[in-house]
C-alpha cells in the first residue's frame, strides 16, 4: 500500500511539473521501498512467477502515472486516498504508546524530525503551489508526527510498579 502510495504522490507531484527539489524524497522512498520489498521476497523465498506478475503490474501502473497513460484526474482523485495509508502507520504508532505508556522504543528525534519536515512542507507547498491536497496531506502528516513525538517524550521513561 505504501509503494502505491509513494507512486502516486510521486506521479502526481511530476505531472503537474512541479520542481523536483519539491517532491524529491520521493523516488528516493520508492527506491527503498522496492529494495526492501525485493528484500523481504528473496528472504522469504517469494521470488517466482506470482512476484514477477507483481513487479510487472506495478511497474505498467507506475508508468501509466508517470508518461500520462493515466489522466491527471484520475491522479488527482488518488492524491487524497494517500493521506490515510500514510496516517495509518502513525496512528498506530501513536496508539500502542498511549496504550502500554511506554516509548523506550521510539526515538523522540525522529519524530521531531519527521514534525518539522512535514511541516517546512506544509510551508513550501503554501508558498509554491498552494495545493491543497497536498497541504492536507502534509498537514496531517505534522499533527501526527508532532502528536508520536509528544507522546514518545512523556512516556520516554515508564513509571515502575
Amino acid at each position: 500500500m505504501e509503494l502505491s502510495s509513494y507512486t502516486i504522490m510521486f506521479s502526481y507531484n511530476f505531472r503537474n511539473g512541479y520542481a523536483l527539489l519539491s517532491y524529491m524524497e520521493y523516488p528516493i522512498i520508492l527506491i527503498q521501498e522496492i529494495v526492501l520489498i525485493y528484500c523481504v521476497m528473496y528472504y522469504k523465498n517469494c521470488l517466482n512467477i506470482s512476484g514477477l506478475v507483481g513487479s510487472v503490474i506495478y511497474t505498467l501502473f507506475a508508468a501509466g502515472l508517470l508518461l500520462g497513460t493515466v489522466p491527471v484526474g484520475i491522479i488527482a482523485f488518488l492524491v487524497p486516498l494517500c493521506t490515510p495509508i500514510g496516517a495509518s502507520s502513525k496512528v498506530v504508532q501513536l496508539m500502542e504508546i498511549l496504550r502500554s505508556k511506554n516509548s523506550e522504543s521510539v526515538s523522540v528525534l525522529t519524530w521531531f524530525i519527521s514534525a518539522f519536515t512535514n511541516f517546512t512542507r506544509v510551508f513550501t507547498i503554501s508558498m509554491d503551489s498552494a495545493d491543497l491536497s497536498l497541504l492536507l496531506n502534509f498537514t496531517v502528516n505534522v499533527v501526527l508526527s508532532s502528536s508520536v513525538m509528544v507522546a514518545a517524550y512523556v512516556y520516554k521513561h515508564p513509571k515502575k510498579d
